[in-house]
This record gives C-alpha cells, structure tokens and sequence, in this order.
C-alpha cells in the first residue's frame, strides 16, 4: 500500500474522539492527491457522513458551482475537512476533536504539495493560520504562513443563510482564479 492509502485507512479507522463512535463513514476527503489546491473545510455534514464524500450537500453544490465559474473541476483541486467525522446535529467541532484529527490534515497537505490552501469558513482558517484572524476581514486576501499560501475563503454554507455571502464568494474564488492564472 502506498503512504496516501495507509493515510487514508488511518482515518477510516480512527477511534482517537467520540465523534467515531456516531459516524456512519468517516470522510477523509476526495479529488487530485497531487492537486495544486487544496479546500478545506470545517467537518462532515449529515450528506457527507452518509455519503463519506466532502462537501455533497447543499454547501457542496455551492462549492461546485463557485469552482465551475472559474473554470476548475472537483477532480481538479482536493477537497477536505478539519476533522473527519460529523459532529452531532452538525455543531461546531470541538477543540479535542480538532487536535485528535488535524495530524490528519497535516499529513494530508504533506503528501498533495499544494501550492495553495483554501481555508472555508474561520475554523479551517484559524486551525491552519491564526486563531486570531478574521474571515469577514481577510478574506480574499493571499496570506503567506509558515511556508505556505492560504487563501481565506467565506464558507460556502454561509451563502446558504445569508444570501450577500454569494458576491464575497465569488470575489474570493475569483482571487483564486487569479493566483493560478500568476503561476502561484
């Protein structure tokens, strides 16, 4: 098996939270292991748990749609979480689960290479960045941490609720749009 399965398997497998013990799949993220961007979100909703695929429910056709609209395919980036598996009712992930989970992540962007990170929402932006960075600030806005581009970006849920988050999205994947087009 390779490093990118036993990776993989690793977190189908993993018991290091409580949140295992009411997943159905864990959701260890889908697309281009050696993807020149990488989306990462907060965690697993109700679809993605069932599904054990990213970003497939309501916020998943937002996300699918913003990357149509500047020419990119879900096949063409990887798209992933903080954590794995679904917190119940959808909460916010906790930050014991955060910490058991985030090897994960970080073992995922070691092996795909990106050449940018786009965080979804503040906690993907606070784990991977600063806790103290805010989204309805800097989003949009290319930040250069610890070796590595991140590209702050709304969540695509948010646009679900708050209809105005629609033009701070497409600004924001339009920026992305921009970074590849300069060779990031």
């Amino acid at each position: 098996m390779s490093a990118w399965d036993d990776l993989k398997e690793a977190v189908c497998n993993c018991t290091k939270c409580g949140l295992s013990q009411t997943r159905t799949n864990a959701v260890f993220g889908e697309g281009d292991p050696r993807a020149d961007v990488l989306f990462v979100g907060e965690g697993p909703g109700k679809d993605e748990d069932l599904q054990g695929r990213p970003f497939v429910g309501a916020a998943g056709k937002v996300l699918t749609k913003m990357l149509d609209e500047i020419g990119l395919k879900r096949e063409d980036v990887f798209i992933g979480n903080i954590i794995k598996c679904r917190p119940p009712k959808n909460r916010d992930p906790r930050p014991d689960e955060i910490e058991a989970c985030k090897q994960y992540l970080f073992a995922q962007i070691a092996q795909i290479e990106p050449k940018v990170i786009c965080t979804l929402g503040r906690h993907s932006l606070h784990t991977l960045v600063k806790p103290d960075i805010s989204i309805s600030r800097e989003h949009g806005k290319p930040i250069r941490w610890e070796g590595m581009l991140y590209l702050p970006m709304y969540h695509p849920a948010a646009s679900l609720y708050r209809g105005q988050i629609m033009d701070y999205l497409r600004f924001d994947f339009q920026q992305l749009r921009d970074l590849l087009d300069r060779g990031v």
